[in-house]
Parts: C-alpha cells; structure tokens; sequence
C-alpha cells in the first residue's frame, strides 16, 4: 500500500468498477455466446455470484485485519514461508496479467482497426502510459479514471441505444436449447475473466482512509451490480443483433456499431468502441501494474513504492513479443486457460486464508 496516498471508499469503488468492466465488455460477449449461446447472460449472473463470493472473502479479511493488505495479513495467519509462496503465485499472475491486458488491445487494433501497424507499437505506447499513470500514484488514478469511465459508459451506451432499430427480440429464444451445461460452461469463461480477477484489490482496500471504511463493503458490492448489468445488456444487444452470429465475432460491440445507420449524419461509428477498449485496457492495465509494483514492495520490504513499476512495464512489454504464437492459441489462452491460472493462483489462496481466518476467530 502507498502509504502517502489514500482514497474515499466511493473511489475505490470507482477503479474496481473499472478494473472489472474494462477490456471485457467487449471480449466477453462474443466468446461467452460461442460457450453458453442464448443462454450467456445466465452465466454472466451465475458468475457474478462467483465474484461476489471472492469479494466477500476479500471484505471479511479486511475487516478482520483492518490496514493491512492481502500480503501483510498472510504473515499474520500463515506465516512467512506460505506468504512468499502465495506472493510469488500472485506475481507470476500478474505479470501473465499485464501482459494479456495490453496485448488484447493490440490484437484488437492490429486485427480491426490498423493493420498495417505492427503489434509492439501499440503495446510498447499503452505499457508506457499505464507505467507513468502507476508512478503517479492511486489519487491521481482515482481521480483521472473517474471522468474516463464515464466517457467509456456513456459512449457505449450511446452506441447500443443508436442499434435499437437493429434488435431482433426472437434471437433471444430458445435461450437453453441444449440444457445447462453451456451455460456453466459460459460461467467457467466469465468468472475466470473478469469476476476472479478481483482478488487484485485486496492490495487496495488498505488505501482506503479510516474514516471511510464501512462503507467500503456496500460501494463495492454496488460496483459489482452495475458491471454484471452492463455486461448482460451488452451481451443481449449483441445477440438481438446478430443473433447465432455473435458466437462467431470475436469483437461483437465493435461489429454491432459497424453496421449502425442513422440516415446519412451518423455511420461507421465502430471507432467509438475502439476508443472505448484502448482507454479501458489502458486503465486496467495501469491498475494491474500497480497492484503488481504494491505486492512486490510489501512482499520484500521494498521503501520506494516506485521504483519497481518501469522495470515491471518493461518485462511487461517483452512478455508481449513472446507469450503467443497467435490470435487463436491466445484466445484459447485467455478464455481457457486463464480461469485455471486464476483460480489456482489468487482465488485458492485467498479461499485458504479466509478460512483460517474464520478458524481462529471461533477458537
């Protein structure tokens, strides 16, 4: 935790908010109908309960270890050779994590939008703003990030409200033609991207100030309720749109405003929701950085809480150049594997301090 910055509770509700709707109000939709069909916006709900549950875990810890972070209360409860373990698990996460943000953003310009450009010069520009944005500090974050999220919130809107005349409600039914297991499938996809992705504020709640704290729990969860909505109605639009076709666009947003037509004043508005995903990832990607520079500083006792995020953004950078060999084995990637990674190295973690925490606590 930056020690010299600290936050009201409606602004970290703010950045989760961010963090969680992010890149993936225009990733999931089309990936999560491809699994789940008509049946997505059940597994968006199903894993938001998913997510719910880890944010819970996440405020009990905090309110039991009041100032500390997820690092310093495992030395309370584990000791500090599982504390190492599971701080060099996270670490392994996160810089997998930074790297997946930023390259997903040049895998969306680089396949939709420019490309002729090569993929390291979006990488390499979006890695050294979100690093200079980490520097910073998590009040400037706050605080920027508040007007850029509402720009993205409100531009997209816009966007799914000018496709109305596009809707075909029958699209939507049947919505479970082969049972339930698409849609737990679907869910197995969303919670591992973005719901247990949350886990990464568990650095952050401590930067709360004191005197906001108890309304940490309910700004959050109001967060959390505003993302699975945004993502449902996203996901119902595409699917109105195109109907069995959105499984099959892997940018179904960015598709659905390309065939928007209003007379001859607006067309060809798809570079709306491009912006939209560029200043979001950007900003997960600053958030991830941060939270990754935070752990390390706490993890090895490191004073200068910024020393660390240039280099981090570096290594970032070149993990982008080598972690893929291409767009198909990193969709895989990211909407296969990634809920394993996600779940063996942050939630199971974060599920074994919880209950020692509630073990002690009934001793």
């Amino acid at each position: 935790m930056d020690k010299e910055q600290t936050i009201s509770s409606g602004q970290l509700s703010i950045l989760f908010f961010v963090f969680m709707t992010g890149s993936a109000i225009i990733n999931v939709p089309g990936p999560l109908v491809l699994r789940a069909g008509n049946g997505a916006w059940l597994s968006l709900i199903l894993a938001g309960m998913i997510g719910a549950g880890v944010l819970t875990c996440m405020l009990y810890l905090h309110r039991k270890y009041p100032g500390l972070n997820y690092i310093a209360y495992s030395r309370k409860l584990v000791g500090p050779f599982f504390t190492y373990l599971f701080g060099f698990m996270a670490m392994f996460f996160l810089h997998y994590m930074q790297s997946a943000i930023v390259l997903d953003a040049g895998l969306f310009m680089v396949t939709s939008m420019l490309r002729e450009t090569p993929l390291y010069a979006f990488n390499f520009l979006l890695f050294m703003v979100a690093a200079l944005t980490a520097r910073a500090g998590i009040e400037v974050m706050a605080r920027m990030f508040t007007l850029i999220i509402g720009l993205v919130v409100f531009s997209t809107t816009t966007v799914l409200l000018l496709a109305i005349p596009l809707y075909h409600v029958d699209y939507l039914l049947p919505i479970l033609p082969k049972g339930i297991k698409p849609v737990m499938h679907g869910t197995y996809t969303a919670s591992g991207f973005p719901y247990m992705e949350a886990i990464l504020f568990a650095m952050l709640l401590p930067c709360v100030r004191a005197d906001q704290r108890r309304k940490t729990g309910k700004y959050m969860f109001l967060s959390l309720g505003l993302n699975i909505i945004l993502l449902c109605i996203s996901t119902v639009c595409a699917i109105m749109t195109m109907g069995p076709l959105t499984g099959d666009t892997m940018y179904s947003l960015f598709a659905l405003a390309r065939l928007i037509e209003f007379q001859e004043i607006i067309q060809r508005i798809e570079s709306v929701i491009g912006m939209s995903l560029i200043a979001d990832s950007y900003m997960k990607a600053a958030i991830t950085l941060y939270v990754l520079n935070a752990l390390l500083c706490e993890l090895f006792h490191i004073r200068d809480r910024t020393i660390l995020i240039l280099p981090l953004a570096l290594i970032g950078f070149l993990n982008t150049l080598v972690i893929f060999d291409g767009t198909t084995e990193w969709f895989n990637l990211v909407f296969v594997i990634h809920p394993v990674w996600n779940f063996f190295f942050l939630t199971l973690p974060l599920l074994i301090l919880t209950l020692i925490a509630a073990i002690r606590k009934r001793k």
